[in-house]
C-alpha cells in the first residue's frame, strides 16, 4: 500500500486487539507509519468476532479499527514462532501489545528480554489500570474504567438516577489516544539519545483525564460533583435545550454570549437580572434561568432558532445521529468519512483522519487486513526465503491466508 504522513519510516509491531491498542496502531497508521498486526494464532483479534454487524462476512467492527495495517499470524506459543517475532522485532521502531500484565514475559517477549535484541526499542503497554499498582493485574474493560475514574458518577440526568456510561467507549479510545502520544513522545526522545523505554498507559488512566473540571471542583471544595445532564459544571449556560420540533446545543457561556442571547429571546431585561448578571450567579440559578430559556426556545423551530443563533453569532449546533453526522457537509468537507478498498468485498466507508499535515498528508489508503493477509509478504521483508516460509506456514507456524504451496 502506498503510504503519506510524518511517520512514514517508522515501523510498528501491533500486538493488540479489541479497541484501545488498535485505536493507538491506527492513529500511527493514519499518520503514515507502517503498523504490522500480529493476530494471534489460532483465531486472530477478538473484534472478528463481534457479530452483527459484518459486510459480506467481514465484521464491521475489525474493519473500523485496522485500516491502514498490514497483518500477519504467527504462533508465539511455539519456539519456531518465538524465533520469528525475535527476527522482526530487530528492524521495528514501536511495539504496542494490550496483554494481561504478566503474559508476554511468560513468552519471553517482555521488554527486558526484547532491548536485548533491540536497545531502541520503544515498547508501549495499554492496560486496565497500568503495569504497576495494586490493579495491575486486573484485566480491564471500557465500562469498568468508566466506573472506577469517576466519570459515570458524573454522567446521566441527576443524581438520583441509574447510573450511566458515555455512549461512546472513551477510556479504550481514549487510552489509544494517549498512547500514540506516548510512543512519539518516546520516539522523538530516541531520536535525540538513541535509548528505547517503556511507555505505559491505561483506561483507567485515561477516563481520570477525562474528570479535570469536575477534578479541579473536587481538589477545590472537597465535594465531588454530581451528574448535570449536558449542562456545565462551570460555565453556562451551556447545554442542550428542547425548540419546539427537536433539541439543539447553544453557549451562552460568558457575558457577551449571554448578552447577545438575551437580546436574541428579546428578553434584554435578564442581563440586569441580579440573578443572572455573572457566570456565578447564572449558574446558583441555573434552574430558574434554564426555565425561563426552555419556555423561549420553544416558541421557534430547530432551524429557525439555528439559523437566529448563529446570525448573532452565538455557538451552537443540531444535535445529530450518527448516519446525519456520516452525511453531515463539514463532516464530509473535512474527509471524516472516506472510501477504501477492501481485498475481499471491495469498496467499504469508515472513518477518516482527524489529524491533517499541510506538508505530509494523512489518508487512509488500504481496508483492514484478512486475517494472515500479509504472512508471506512480510517475512519476505525481514529476510525469510520463500521456501522457509512454505514450511513455516505448512507447519503451521504462521497463517496466511493464501493456499500454501
Amino acid at each position: 500500500m502506498e503510504k503519506t504522513g510524518p511517520l512514514c519510516d517508522v515501523k510498528v509491531l501491533e500486538m493488540c486487539h479489541v479497541m484501545a491498542g488498535p485505536t493507538c496502531g491506527r492513529m500511527l497508521a493514519d499518520m503514515g507509519a507502517d503498523v504490522i498486526k500480529l493476530e494471534r494464532v489460532p483465531g486472530g483479534d477478538d473484534t472478528r468476532y463481534m457479530l452483527p454487524p459484518a459486510i459480506d462476512g467481514e465484521p464491521a467492527a475489525f474493519m473500523m479499527m485496522n485500516c491502514n495495517k498490514r497483518g500477519i499470524a504467527i504462533d508465539l506459543k511455539n519456539k519456531r514462532g518465538k524465533d520469528v517475532f525475535k527476527s522482526i522485532i530487530k528492524k521495528i521502531d514501536i511495539l504496542t501489545e494490550n496483554y494481561r500484565s504478566d503474559t508476554m514475559t511468560k513468552l519471553g517477549l517482555g521488554y527486558n528480554e526484547l532491548k536485548v535484541i533491540n536497545p531502541g526499542l520503544i515498547y508501549c503497554s495499554i492496560s486496565g489500570f497500568g503495569r504497576t499498582g495494586p490493579y495491575a493485574t486486573r484485566g480491564g474493560y471500557d465500562l469498568i474504567a468508566q466506573g472506577m475514574s469517576g466519570l459515570m458518577s458524573i454522567t446521566g440526568e441527576g443524581p438520583d438516577r441509574p447510573p450511566v456510561k458515555l455512549g461512546g467507549p472513551v477510556c479504550d479510545i481514549t487510552a489509544g489516544i494517549l498512547a500514540a502520544m506516548g510512543v512519539l513522545a518516546a520516539y522523538v526522545n530516541r531520536l535525540k539519545t538513541g535509548q528505547g523505554q517503556v511507555v505505559d498507559t491505561s483506561l483507567f488512566e485515561a477516563g481520570i483525564t477525562h474528570t479535570y473540571w469536575q477534578s479541579a471542583i473536587a481538589l477545590a471544595t472537597g465535594v465531588a460533583p454530581e451528574p448535570m445532564g449536558s449542562a456545565h459544571p462551570l460555565n453556562g449556560p451551556y447545554q442542550a435545550v428542547e425548540t419546539s420540533d427537536g433539541w439543539i446545543t447553544f453557549s451562552g457561556a460568558n457575558n457577551s454570549n449571554w448578552e447577545r442571547l438575551t437580546k436574541l429571546i428579546a428578553r434584554p431585561e435578564l442581563v440586569h437580572d441580579p440573578r443572572f448578571q455573572d457566570n456565578e450567579g447564572r449558574m446558583s440559578n441555573m434552574k430558574e434561568l434554564m426555565k425561563i430559556l426552555s419556555t423561549e426556545f420553544k416558541k421557534k423551530s430547530r432551524e429557525q432558532w439555528l439559523q437566529a443563533l448563529e446570525a448573532a453569532k452565538i455557538p451552537a449546533g443540531p444535535i445529530l445521529n450518527i448516519k446525519e453526522m456520516h452525511a453531515d457537509p463539514q463532516t464530509l468537507e473535512r474527509n471524516m468519512v472516506v472510501e477504501v478498498q477492501h481485498d475481499r468485498i471491495g469498496p467499504i466507508k469508515t472513518i477518516g483522519c482527524p489529524v491533517k499535515f499541510s506538508n505530509t498528508p494523512s489518508a487512509v489508503h488500504a481496508a483492514a487486513p484478512i486475517y494472515g493477509q500479509h504472512t508471506r509478504e512480510v517475512l519476505s521483508e525481514f529476510g525469510y526465503s520463500a521456501g522457509e516460509i512454505k514450511d513455516l506456514i505448512n507447519d503451521g507456524i504462521v497463517i496466511t491466508n493464501e493456499p500454501a504451496d
